[in-house]
């Protein structure tokens, strides 16, 4: 039974930083562990986050180099979190930095230059593991299904809070997973209003109130209605999403408080619809599992039929890095880790470009 040591990077929509996540990865017959040894996460500058922020505007040369200097970038933060430790890395699972996801357009970008980060590393690197699948007519999106069907399969639905909401279930026996809609993305941006990095805890949420019209058109957004298998991207939230906030002219506290209500009825609006049981379990990660009011008022949302379960802190902040490493693992493998029954593609695929460094 082969252990591989990985180092799996993750920078996700809502721009808090890069996660890197050192894991142990083994399968016995099928049957896979993992093991996170040690994590870090590194926080974009406010100039990196607004160069992020604003790459889907660039022209296609400067665009490129960001490609290619992120990917140097990423080779520095690696570099810099092995230092000092005696850990064997067999190779880097990196998702990169999504800056466009257009999948009806045939099209999705993760900056982050494969071949600049082995070669800034010396590690052999896995990355690019969404161009296949929308190849193949595919959403190239969610990826992290994989992990929560071979991790987590025991929990009735997984549910990762980043800057986008996604589920995963099982459905007529197969994985299926779409994003739902918002989650931290929508809080990231009011808070930014006032300069505030984000709202621990939901703190400054739970002061708030209800604004009913920013409520009524955000429930409203065509996105939702749309059938799965769906996922949307930075685009659909800055051309609908970013206008409607803008114009409502409230409070910071208001202004969380009702976004949050809005990701908890979505979210639990299609929990409910898929459950099957009388008792249910959700398992929750990402960043708003953090957010101790949205836990609260999304339990309550979802009623006695579906209990919460959330994990320590580590598997919270790391699922992503984590679920890329296997990523990574299954793509040395030749096995599938891109699920078809999820992104909607004509096949399964072992997805990821390998690069040797020189």
């Amino acid at each position: 039974m082969k252990t591989y040591k990985v180092l799996g990077l993750m920078s996700g929509t809502s721009l808090d930083g890069l996660d890197m996540a050192y894991c142990h990865i083994q399968s016995d017959q099928n049957n896979w562990r993992f093991d996170i040894k040690e994590g870090s996460s590194i926080s974009y500058e406010s100039e990196m986050r607004k160069e992020l922020k604003n790459s889907i505007f660039l022209p296609a040369d400067a665009l490129l180099k960001l490609h290619n200097s992120y990917g140097e970038w990423l080779g520095e933060q690696v570099n810099g979190f092995l230092q000092g430790k005696d850990l064997e890395v067999d190779f880097i699972a990196s998702h990169g930095h999504t800056t466009h996801h257009q999948p009806e357009n045939g099209l999705t970008f993760q900056i982050g230059n494969g071949q600049h980060l082995a070669n800034s590393t010396g590690i052999k690197t896995i990355c690019d593991f969404r161009s296949n699948d929308v190849a193949l007519g595919g959403e190239g999106a969610p990826l992290v299904p994989i992990g929560d069907e071979l991790f987590f399969g025991h929990y009735d639905f997984c549910l990762n809070l980043g800057g986008i909401s996604n589920v995963s279930f099982k459905h007529q026996g197969s994985r299926i997973a779409y994003d739902i809609g918002l989650a931290n993305m929508i809080l990231n941006h009011i808070t930014a209003k006032t300069g505030l990095a984000y709202d621990k805890g939901g703190e400054r949420a739970s002061k708030g109130s209800i604004n009913e019209t920013l409520l009524s058109q955000l429930n409203a957004l065509e996105y939702y209605k749309l059938p799965f298998p769906k996922s949307t991207g930075y685009e659909w939230f800055t051309e609908k999403v970013v206008p409607l906030v803008d114009a409502c002219d409230d409070s910071l506290e208001n202004l969380l408080h009702t976004a949050i209500h809005h990701i908890c009825e979505q979210v639990a609006l299609q929990v409910k619809q898929h459950t099957s049981k009388a008792t249910n379990t959700l398992f929750v990660t990402g960043g708003g599992a953090l957010n101790t009011f949205m836990m609260n008022l999304l339990q309550r949302k979802l009623g006695s039929t579906v209990s919460l379960v959330i994990p320590n802190k580590q598997l919270i902040e790391y699922k992503e890095a984590l679920v890329f490493s296997l990523m990574g693992v299954l793509r040395l493998e030749n096995k599938v880790n891109v699920l078809s029954s999820v992104t909607g593609a004509r096949k399964d695929s072992s997805s990821g470009v390998i690069y040797l460094p020189s």
